[in-house]
């Protein structure tokens, strides 16, 4: 009886030669492969899939609050320019012709002729009421003279 010669490995069998099973345990050890490399591939996808849709939607959300943050801030600028604007027309009210009349027209805090000035001056600086108060023995009233 002629032996058969068993192929070393990594030699590729011919057709017909050896084992009868080995072909099938091949193709089928080939399918297995095949399975494997095609799941891992679907995995990947998926998970590069998931990864740019997270990516998504925090880009969604960064954009979102950025574009809050820009209305806040727009709001704010329309609102300093707005002040801005009225304060570069009363300087130029006041700094032209006239404007020291005006400048005492708008001043509404003069004390009448007839009123004297009360001014409280505080002896501790380390006081920690801002104002006078009724325990405060350190403060006392200075009047002026009334205005001319």
């Amino acid at each position: 009886m002629p032996q058969a010669e068993v192929p070393l490995r990594g030699q590729p069998v011919a057709a017909g030669q050896g084992h009868p099973a080995s072909a099938t345990t091949l193709a089928s050890s080939s399918a297995h492969q095949e399975l494997v490399c095609s799941l891992i591939g679907l995995s990947l996808k998926t998970g590069l899939a998931l990864v740019a849709v997270v990516s998504l939607v925090r880009l969604t959300s960064a954009y979102q609050t950025r574009m809050d943050r820009y209305g806040e801030i727009s709001a704010v600028l329309g609102i300093q320019q707005a002040k801005l604007l009225k304060a570069q027309n009363r300087f130029d009210r006041l700094f032209a012709t006239g404007g020291e009349q005006r400048l005492i027209e708008e001043q509404d805090q003069w004390i009448a002729p007839n009123r004297m000035r009360v001014v409280w001056q505080q002896h501790n600086p380390d006081s920690q009421a801002p104002f006078p108060t009724v325990e405060a023995h350190g403060a006392r009233p200075v009047t002026t003279p009334p205005h001319p």
